[in-house]
């Protein structure tokens, strides 16, 4: 594990944040009719006990199954040793650059053919999925809405964002609930996969709000595609770039975590999360240059 020890200097030039009222997300007067629909449509999923249970089984057995046969001749795993047993009470947090749409479907699938048997949470653009029926048609076939909560790009619906972590944040300490992160805020569109964008301070709140509640898992991801259509033909005809995968331990923050909620700190708290995604980036380099040409 990685550990981290800020200076108190740091700790103490952090202000604390002003702290907000957690507020539902279905409250706020924002949301359309379509979105607050859809969004009460797949809390209850989490509400129900039966449904939660068959949604658990569908995305173990069926989403994670679809991943796998659609990625597994391209795919090379490692550090697969060096992930925690998973409790199915307990929460995870999974941290990933953000090089693809993809990532976090390829990332889970590995994990759940492992035993993991949380219910997997990957929030996602409200833009489409949540703001058209379509899109939640697609939520369910595709992840068995996994994809939850929605998180809105229009700067004029902050709210709505803030709620959305709060629901992220109550999912996790409910326990049971595998959600994947990307402390970037957004996809990396750059040619270099090793370069990675700045950390943004949301994941750093979801983590300190969560700490003794949720294990957090770095890993990097490296040769996935944004054309789901091109990427499958290249798994099944074998000649799709290959995809690598790198799990880390467990990151340790230390002291960092007991500071007084502030963007500050939530900023460093991202940083530390991304810089074991980072170190993994530089284990995945020699590995991938090893790999046979196409």
């Amino acid at each position: 594990m990685v550990t981290v020890q800020p200076a108190a200097a740091e700790r103490e030039s952090a202000a604390p944040a002003e702290v907000e009222e957690s507020r539902d997300l279905l409250d706020i007067d924002e949301l359309t009719a379509v979105e607050r629909w859809q969004i009460r449509f797949v809390r209850r999923t989490f509400e129900s006990a039966a449904l939660h249970r068959i949604i658990r089984v569908f995305q173990r057995h069926f989403s994670a199954n679809w991943i796998d046969v659609s990625t597994r001749n391209l795919l090379h795993v490692h550090g697969v040793e060096r992930l925690p047993r998973f409790d199915r009470g307990s929460s995870t947090i999974l941290v990933s650059n953000h090089r693809s749409f993809f990532d976090l479907y390829a990332v889970s699938s590995v994990i759940v053919k492992r035993g993991l048997g949380q219910r997997l949470m990957f929030p996602v653009r409200a833009q489409f999925f949540y703001d058209s029926p379509l899109g939640l048609a697609v939520n369910g076939a595709m992840s068995f809405f996994a994809m939850y909560p929605p998180v809105f790009r229009d700067r004029n619906r902050v709210a709505l964002n803030r709620a959305s972590v709060d629901e992220v944040i109550r999912l996790l300490r409910d326990g049971g609930a595998f959600v994947g992160l990307h402390p970037e805020g957004k996809r990396n569109k750059s040619d270099d996969p090793y370069t990675l964008l700045p950390a943004r301070p949301g994941v750093g709140r979801i983590i300190q709000a969560t700490r003794g509640r949720a294990t957090v898992i770095p890993v990097f991801v490296n040769g996935l595609g944004n054309d789901i259509v091109r990427q499958v033909a290249g798994n099944y005809l074998k000649n799709g770039a290959p995809v690598t995968i790198v799990f880390g331990e467990p990151i340790a923050f230390g002291d960092l975590l007991d500071g007084p909620p502030s963007t500050a700190l939530h900023q460093r708290i991202s940083e530390h999360a991304l810089d074991a995604v980072r170190a993994l980036g530089e284990e995945e380099r020699p590995i991938r240059a090893k790999l046979p040409p196409l």
